[in-house]
């Protein structure tokens, strides 16, 4: 199975350089979609219901302290990608990529999967609430 590295590599291969924040939104929303149309996650990382929207940790981690990253920072690869994971990305990509981070953000502020899992914690707060894959499956899938 792929991991967030994977993923998140091939949308900046696809997509180009772009901010952290943004990478993580196209992460999680690659991650939904795959949880709908495909009916199996990209990857096993979970999302988190941070602030600014939904975070994996783990890519955080790899990312912190820069604001813009590209293909060439990023480890991993497609190997792991099915072609019908790739073409999951690509949708997404196609819809969500021509928007911004902050936009992105909005967005995710505006559905119930991260709405959900930051239940009780006050606007603006840190929050490490798991957005788990069966709130994401079940929203989207909604759609």
């Amino acid at each position: 199975m792929a991991n967030v590295f994977d993923t998140a590599k091939y949308i900046l291969e696809q997509s180009g350089s772009m901010s952290t924040m943004k990478l993580q939104k196209l992460c999680y929303y690659s991650q939904a979609w795959a949880l709908v149309w495909d009916d199996s996650p990209l990857f096993d990382e979970d999302f988190q219901a941070w602030a600014n929207g939904p975070v994996c940790p783990e890519l955080f981690q790899k990312t912190r302290g820069k604001y813009s990253v590209s293909a060439a920072d990023e480890t991993g690869g497609d190997d792991d990608l099915t072609n019908d994971q790739k073409d999951t990305i690509h949708q997404v990509l196609s819809y969500y990529g021509p928007h911004d981070a902050q936009w992105l953000s909005r967005l995710s502020h505006m559905e119930d999967p991260w709405i959900l899992a930051r239940e009780g914690v006050p606007l603006g707060a840190g929050c490490s609430n798991i957005i788990t894959k069966e709130s994401m499956a079940l929203y989207y899938g909604g759609l």
